[in-house]
């Protein structure tokens, strides 16, 4: 069974300490024994599930809130101690509680008790349950207050791991930075050294590029004068056209034609022509041997008509 021990003031006798106990088996909803006394005289009573049940439904509220309330103004004392007042009437034994909010108050309860004919066996078992309360208290604080003792030095076991573990950590962390700065600076040194070794290649790439179109132009230029000068040459020596013909040309070659005595060389220079187109790949010295041959035999022909 389960007690509670509680000290109360009585509206009628406020001066007058008031000692309070609820007994119950298994809930507070399941009935209660209240037990009244001021230290000389002793009062109790029996309140069963029908008679909270009763109160409940008096009060328009459900049993469990009903129950709730009981709990706190009988057994817990929770909120202000002039939340809950309480009065007791010597003359018709009836113990009543009311609870008030603000300007208003309204009754929780009401309950018939007897008187007890032998007081100090109640007073001495409220006194020996006070003590064992006081005990097991005592106990569990002394067990509570091993704990804390036991979780402190854990606590500063533990502070001191901890403060190790970031010590090391911040060790591997600075080392772990040194090593990370060497290592950017070597890759930082070799990007360089790359930059570097792919400037001079790109360099020296557009050197060899500008040398070689140097002599290409100037192999270019130098075939283009050289046929330009041979092309030249040819039709200074040997006319192609007949319209640019000067008229000393045209005249001596009238009067060769014009001479019976001398003979027709327009077989030999078809011939001629065909040769040269034949012979197309020989060298350019072979034709200008021939044009000279050509030249001496317009040179005599003229004599020997003389």
């Amino acid at each position: 069974m389960e007690r509670k021990v509680s000290r109360v003031c009585l509206a009628s006798e406020p001066d007058i300490i008031h000692f309070l106990q609820v007994a119950w088996e298994k809930t507070l909803g399941s009935g209660f024994v209240i037990t009244l006394t001021d230290g000389q005289s002793a009062w109790t009573g029996t309140v069963c599930e029908s008679d909270i049940s009763q109160e409940a439904d008096d009060m328009a509220m459900e049993k469990e809130k009903y129950v709730d309330e009981l709990r706190k103004a009988l057994v817990s004392g929770a909120g202000p101690t002039d939340t809950y007042k309480f009065n007791f009437s010597k003359e018709s034994h009836y113990f009543s509680f009311e609870k008030n909010l603000k300007d208003v108050s309204f009754r929780l309860g009401s309950f018939k008790l007897e008187k007890i004919a032998s007081p100090a066996e109640v007073i001495r078992e409220l006194i020996c349950h006070c003590l064992d309360t006081i005990a097991e208290s005592q106990a569990k604080n002394e067990h509570l207050q091993k704990e804390n003792e036991r979780l402190l030095r854990d606590w500063n076991d533990i502070q001191g791991r901890f403060e190790k573990c970031v010590s090391a950590k911040e060790a591997v962390e600075t080392d772990l930075y040194k090593r990370f700065i060497l290592v950017l600076n070597e890759k930082k040194a070799k990007i360089r050294s790359l930059h570097k070794l792919l400037n001079e290649v790109q360099e020296l790439e557009k050197n060899i590029e500008h040398k070689m179109e140097t002599p290409t132009c100037s192999e270019m230029t130098t075939d283009r004068d050289a046929i330009y000068d041979e092309s030249t040459d040819e039709d200074s020596e040997i006319p192609s056209n007949p319209s640019v013909l000067t008229p000393a040309t045209v005249r001596r070659d009238d009067s060769i034609i014009s001479s019976p005595d001398i003979p027709d060389i327009a077989p030999s220079r078809k011939r001629r022509q065909r040769m040269q187109k034949n012979l197309g790949t020989e060298p350019k010295v072979a034709s200008q041997e021939q044009q000279l041959q050509e030249k001496e035999k317009w040179k005599i022909g003229p004599r020997d008509i003389r």
